[in-house]
């Protein structure tokens, strides 16, 4: 940027440093060290079920608050919820500035089959409608869907169109459809075998050509990291192939599904090239903590900050 003095040029500098840091300080919450200097421009969540999982709802929301998150995501923990829960929930994350970036609550909720069962559509795509209520009433855009298991004495290549039909006509329930300000999108999954042995995508090569099949943007891939890097690996070419279509990255180290930096991957590199890709969407925390919870998120978020400030 041109100045015409050199004391122009100073102040500018000054005001600028200023607003970054009322900017990060905001983001990252009073009760967390921010590390010095310019933080990524995609977002930070957490996946809800790996931690705090016997205090109230209420209270874990504290907790992601006090480890310097403002997103979280959810897998239906609402499905009983009578009215006062949710108010209480909208309340307190509102209280926190907390925002539910995602949802995963239909085919998680014990269904043996998803998108991959040609039988199962159209429950499928009356789960969606009504799971579209409670988003709503969440503020939350986003919905994790799955293919389900494997279907006996189907073959790959029906199941697998199976996938793309389903998710084009889910399409149709969502197009054009807003949450909150943003586009309802609905993030497809994969999921290794070793975690779930009857999965039917279990590589997100065969996930992405699915997304890719439907074409439609409110319809996207779910990159998680743990899963790919357990099966298939190479994974930061993935991200440079399809950094398109990827809607949600989530984080886990192998073995284990621990702290990332605590494993085999080099999320470094990863959170790195996410920025260099301009990356701006959610990158979601679903590891098991191999300490205190609070502790651990902070430290992953560092990690984010230290990466892509190089």
């Amino acid at each position: 940027m041109n100045r015409r003095t050199f004391a122009q040029s100073i102040a500018a500098s000054a005001l600028a440093a200023v607003a970054a840091g009322r900017a990060a300080v905001a983001e990252a919450g009073p009760t967390e060290a921010v590390p010095a200097g310019k933080g990524p421009e995609f977002g930070l969540s957490v996946m809800l079920w790996t931690v705090f999982k016997d205090l109230p709802f209420e209270q874990r929301l504290e907790k992601m608050a006090e480890a310097g998150y403002r997103n979280v995501e959810l897998v239906g923990e609402y499905a009983k919820w009578t009215d006062a829960d949710f108010e209480r929930a909208n309340s307190t994350r509102k209280r926190l500035g907390i925002a539910f970036d995602t949802t995963a609550g239909m085919e998680n909720a014990g269904h043996a089959h998803g998108l991959a069962d040609p039988a199962y559509r159209n429950p499928f795509l009356a789960e969606l409608k009504q799971a579209l209520g409670p988003m709503e009433r969440l503020d939350c855009p986003a919905m994790i869907v799955l293919s389900g298991d494997t279907v006996e004495g189907l073959s790959r290549e029906a199941q697998h169109a199976s996938c793309v039909e389903g998710l084009k006509q889910a399409a149709k329930l969502v197009e054009g459809k807003q949450i909150d300000g943003q586009p309802v999108r609905l993030l497809l999954e994969c999921i290794h075998v070793e975690e779930r042995p009857n999965y039917f995508l279990t590589s997100a090569a065969e996930a992405i050509e699915v997304v890719r099949a439907v074409g439609h943007p409110q319809v996207q891939f779910l990159y998680d990291i743990f899963h790919e890097q357990m099966g298939f690996g190479n994974l930061i070419e993935k991200l440079e192939k399809n950094i398109d279509i990827i809607g949600l990255i989530h984080v886990a180290d192998v073995p284990g599904r621990h702290d990332p930096g605590t494993g085999e991957v080099n999320y470094g590199n990863i959170y790195l090239k996410l920025a260099e890709l301009n990356y701006r969407k959610m990158v979601a925390m679903e590891f098991l903590p191999m300490g205190e919870p609070v502790a651990a998120l902070r430290k992953a978020k560092e990690q984010v900050w230290s990466a892509v400030q190089g």
